[in-house]
């Protein structure tokens, strides 16, 4: 199977909208040839602006290029740009709610060797936490073409997720992804299995394995995680009567706790989390990162079954 990272999907798709799109600029935090923005640069260098090793500062020109009717996409490591930009973003960008794009590569375990001062597993909880901040999260080079589409498109703050790794595509010819909307990628009515980024091909492959023992799994494929597809997720508990949430990221305050939060207003049932367990990460080769956290089909069966 074909795989891409989708920071290359980011960087190639910023070239392919910056033919039409004029409006659109890029930023960066001297990490371009890592975020792949340099794609951009190189087809655009008048529209690409380096901002050195200045994360707030690269936030709060975003913030001021907006104001003149452009559409910024701030690049960094999703550690620095999520985390170190994170007051800035919030009172720059949330708060008077500028249409600022923010993009972190290299999120979660799997930046691997760079170890637990890189490997960001907070992001999507301090992004969430942020009134009008719309958070994606896609799973491989499709929906990561998207994303960044309608990211564009979408007025008002988007923090965009990308992996380091690459993925493998297992959308056919185009996403059929939209803000707001999750996507199920295989039916089942024993358990649902709503993942996110790289633990979605992770959950379909653990559906495979279920399958093969005669538990039946309904994969969803949540990239939009805020806002939430609130429908699917509660059609989901409903039919199913047991839920698993599966994200490359701390089990506090990502996917999990928004589907959990959710349920236990409108359609409390039984729920594990699976993602990284309140700890730090540490270096490492980034596939094996992933196992050794549990971040693999193998684990996501394992738990399913025991659920079962």
């Amino acid at each position: 199977m074909k795989k891409i990272a989708t920071r290359v999907s980011y960087g190639e798709t910023l070239v392919e909208l910056g033919e039409h799109c004029k409006d659109l600029i890029v930023l960066d935090a001297d990490l371009a040839a890592a975020t792949m923005t340099k794609l951009f640069r190189k087809a655009y260098p008048d529209r690409h602006f380096e901002c050195g090793i200045a994360e707030a500062n690269m936030i709060g020109v975003a913030a001021g290029l907006s104001t003149m009717g452009l559409v910024p996409f701030a690049s960094s490591f999703a550690m620095f740009s999520a985390g170190r930009a994170y007051e800035q973003i919030r009172n720059s960008v949330g708060y008077p709610h500028m249409n600022v794009k923010i993009a972190g590569t290299h999120a979660g375990i799997s930046v691997g060797e760079d170890g637990a001062s890189h490997q960001c597993c907070e992001d999507i909880a301090l992004m969430r936490t942020i009134p009008g901040m719309t958070v994606l999260c896609p799973a491989d080079d499709l929906e990561a073409r998207e994303a960044v589409r309608q990211a564009y498109a979408w007025k008002g703050p988007v923090y965009l997720r990308f992996s380091r790794l690459a993925l493998p595509v297992f959308h056919e010819g185009t996403s059929a992804f939209r803000i707001g909307k999750g996507e199920i990628l295989h039916e089942g009515r024993d358990l649902a299995i709503i993942a996110t980024g790289q633990m979605t091909y992770e959950a379909l492959e653990a559906a495979k394995l279920l399958e093969e023992e005669g538990i039946h799994a309904r994969v969803v494929n949540m990239c939009s995680i805020k806002p939430l597809d609130n429908d699917m997720v509660i059609a989901a508990a409903r039919d199913c009567g047991k839920v698993i949430t599966c994200e490359e990221h701390s089990i506090i305050g990502g996917l999990g706790e928004a589907v959990a939060g959710l349920l236990s207003e409108r359609c409390p049932v039984p729920m594990r989390r699976i993602g990284v367990n309140d700890v730090f990460g540490h270096s490492g080769p980034g596939e094996e990162l992933l196992k050794q956290f549990g971040l693999c089909a193998e684990h996501v069966a394992q738990v399913a079954r025991d659920f079962v």
